[in-house]
């Protein structure tokens, strides 16, 4: 989530040769404090199911706000706040149940946390953003994969920054360890859950 200039070493033939990973579009104007709108933003995710198909969901209640550092890309970072209650999976009885101490158990712990702790460039507009995921009061690391998708004035005059995102985690890390058995084998819920990220946000006043 910034610019990274690295190099690496290319070893062929016993030579070896120093070169500069190429470089991704100059965001150097883009350097500041910019907040997500979450009604142009979309957080989901989905797990699989009865071993056979995916539960597709989201969170249609967040805060979150970016730190971009076009000239020192080690200083950009991202803050995220998830409410945990607005979690929708277009089934309501699922819903609940989600919100339970089965699962998230949104009365004790209200909100899913994630703070950055390093950022860098990938390769051309590819983003790695390193940081700490909370969920029912524990934290671990994960890392997100990021595209960055542009950046533009709105009709409004609102500067507009994009990203997409993904990352995959293990439910079971953080706690959240429901499952039930089939009958004709395997389990109900799947461990592994595909985190999506479509971000926009817009630049502070």
């Amino acid at each position: 989530m910034g610019l990274f200039n690295r190099t690496k070493n290319n070893v062929a033939a016993a030579t070896t040769t120093t070169v500069a990973v190429t470089e991704g579009p100059d965001l150097g104007h883009l350097s500041g404090d910019w907040t997500i709108d979450a009604t142009h933003s979309e957080i989901g995710f989905a797990v699989r199911h009865a071993m056979v198909t995916n539960v597709k969901g989201r969170f249609t209640e967040y805060d979150g706000k970016l730190h971009l550092d076009g000239t020192t890309p080690t200083n950009s970072s991202a803050e995220l706040v998830i409410k945990v209650g607005s979690v929708d999976t277009n089934q309501a009885q699922r819903d609940e149940h989600l919100r339970t101490s089965d699962f998230f158990a949104a009365e004790t712990f209200p909100e899913i946390r994630f703070s950055s702790t390093a950022a860098e460039r990938v390769r051309d507009d590819s983003y790695r953003l390193t940081g700490n995921l909370t969920i029912k009061d524990v934290t671990r690391p994960i890392v997100l994969d990021l595209d960055f998708t542009g950046a533009a004035v709105d009709a409004y005059g609102v500067d507009r920054v994009g990203f997409e995102g993904k990352a995959v985690l293990d439910r079971t890390d953080w706690g959240l360890t429901y499952n039930a058995a089939l009958e004709t084998g395997g389990v109900l819920i799947g461990e592994k859950v595909k985190l999506t990220f479509d971000i926009s946000a817009v630049k502070a006043a």
